[in-house]
């Protein structure tokens, strides 16, 4: 397999987990794990030694958790954090994306969605299917604090650029915004990449959790 490999560190406190996961990924050509951590405070002390691209990080682990670690991990320069979880759209995932979390699996997900979904998270690309998205809307956005001021954060997009953030966080795919807007699929991608280096965010999933935060898109259903 020519090319850098994917590096990827897998946080559990659970050691068969853990295990399971690195024996899995051992199997494909393009990862290498990196190393293992038991809780959320190993977890950044090997990713700052290591410097993975992507961290398999459980939610819920004694001490620091997944929540505080993702916080301490996702920035400039840090590795993309995939949440795993064991119940599907669990009260603690919301709250790991708000850290900076690019999306989030199941524990008992098929070997074959691990890998696609470690390819995706490590090329930067969106994990969270539009109607995953629109799951993850209905179920938590109500807990977010609306901005006071989205003005000043959204200034420097464009008319054209707001529209489509705003539809990327009404769960809509690029081929419905393409559609919806009467441009191209291509468009709506320059559009969204635009959206994402003008906000510092670092991925179709933050662009939606800074929807809402900045009050640009509010619940339905909330005054």
């Amino acid at each position: 397999m020519s090319g850098p490999k994917v590096r990827v560190v897998i946080a559990d406190d659970h050691l068969v987990v853990r295990t399971g996961f690195a024996e899995l990924l051992d199997t494909q050509p393009d990862f290498e794990v990196a190393g293992t951590a038991a809780d959320g405070a190993e977890a950044v002390r090997v990713c700052r030694e290591r410097s993975p691209d992507v961290v398999l990080m459980d939610v819920r682990m004694p001490g620091m958790g997944g929540i505080e670690a993702t916080r301490l991990l996702a920035g400039p320069g840090g590795p993309r954090v995939l949440i795993l979880t064991t119940f599907d759209l669990d009260e603690y995932v919301y709250d790991a994306l708000r850290a900076g979390a690019s999306g989030f699996l199941l524990k008992d997900v098929t070997a074959e969605r691990l890998f696609d979904a470690v390819r995706v998270i490590a090329a930067g690309e969106a994990l969270l299917a539009p109607a995953v998205t629109r799951r993850l809307i209905s179920e938590f956005a109500r807990q977010v604090p609306r901005g006071e001021a989205p003005v000043a954060e959204l200034a420097r997009l464009t008319p054209r650029e707001t529209q489509v953030l705003r539809l990327v966080a009404e769960g809509l795919s690029n081929p419905e915004i393409a559609g919806r807007l009467l441009v191209t699929e291509e468009t709506v991608k320059t559009h969204v990449s635009r959206v994402l280096n003008k906000l510092g965010l670092r991925d179709r999933t933050q662009a939606v959790v800074a929807a809402y935060e900045t009050g640009l898109v509010v619940p339905r259903g909330r005054a």
